[in-house]
């Protein structure tokens, strides 16, 4: 008798595991998509707020990426992150949320509702919110170095229509020396620094392997790769994912 009931005691442990993986891997998330530039004064104190949000929410369902525009670039200091492709990315969410002019620092949470990047309350108001709902989609990835590139196997589950998955290379952290512009003669910490962002097209499958291209300096400690679904109909963000 006492085998049995062990062995039930067992059994309940494991199938409890099992359900509470599942619920796991369908809590809520919060991207937050951070547009910032060296070149900007109002910028160092989001890229510090986010350092610490980072930080603070190190092991839950939050990720910060921080893409560097270059329309500051003009202004007398070229931000050394800067890139053409993330201004657009900024200009197809003004779009999709119907909000234009854009500016810096702005901070885009799952890809609908847009923060000033500096103002604490709101933006925790916010991860709050988005943490709050469940994951619709599931995102699995696994991914291999090969000398210059990564081979990313992907597998998505529960997907819209038009959506594309999007992995992102990110540095950690960096420090810049600003010389000149509105932030000239500073020292500027930067975080979660993304410095390749690369499409698939998820139409024709929604599981094979993707080829990234990495920075010269990349290292599996100092990087991490983040994937998520983005529903390019709305620019909603479905499913993330970091490894």
């Amino acid at each position: 008798m006492k085998k049995i009931v062990i062995a039930f005691t067992m059994l309940f442990f494991l199938s409890a595991n099992s359900i509470f993986s599942q619920n796991s891997d369908k809590k809520g998330f919060a991207l937050l998509e951070l547009y910032t530039s060296e070149g900007c004064s109002s910028c160092p104190p989001a890229d510090e707020l986010l350092g610490r949000i980072q930080n603070e929410y190190r092991d839950k369902n939050v990720y910060i990426l921080a893409y560097h525009v270059d329309y500051w670039d003009k202004q007398g200091w070229k931000d050394i992150f800067s890139n053409a492709d993330f201004t657009k990315r900024q200009y197809d969410y003004a779009q999709f949320m119907g909000k234009e002019p854009i500016y810096t620092p702005q901070v885009i949470i799952n890809g609908k509702t847009d923060y000033i990047g500096s103002q604490e309350t709101s933006l925790r108001n916010g991860i709050k919110s988005a943490l709050s709902k469940p994951l619709s989609t599931g995102l699995n990835l696994e991914v291999n170095q090969n000398a210059n590139s990564l081979s990313v196997n992907y597998n998505v589950e529960g997907t819209s229509k038009n959506s594309r998955l999007l992995i992102a290379v990110v540095q950690k952290e960096a420090k810049s020396n600003v010389k000149r512009g509105e932030n000239a003669h500073r020292v500027l910490s930067h975080y979660q620094i993304v410095r390749n962002l690369q499409s698939v097209d998820l139409n024709k499958a929604k599981k094979g392997t993707a080829s990234i291209h990495l920075p010269k300096n990349y290292n599996a400690q100092d990087f991490e790769i983040i994937g998520f679904v983005q529903d390019m109909n709305s620019g909603a963000i479905l499913g993330v994912k970091k490894v």
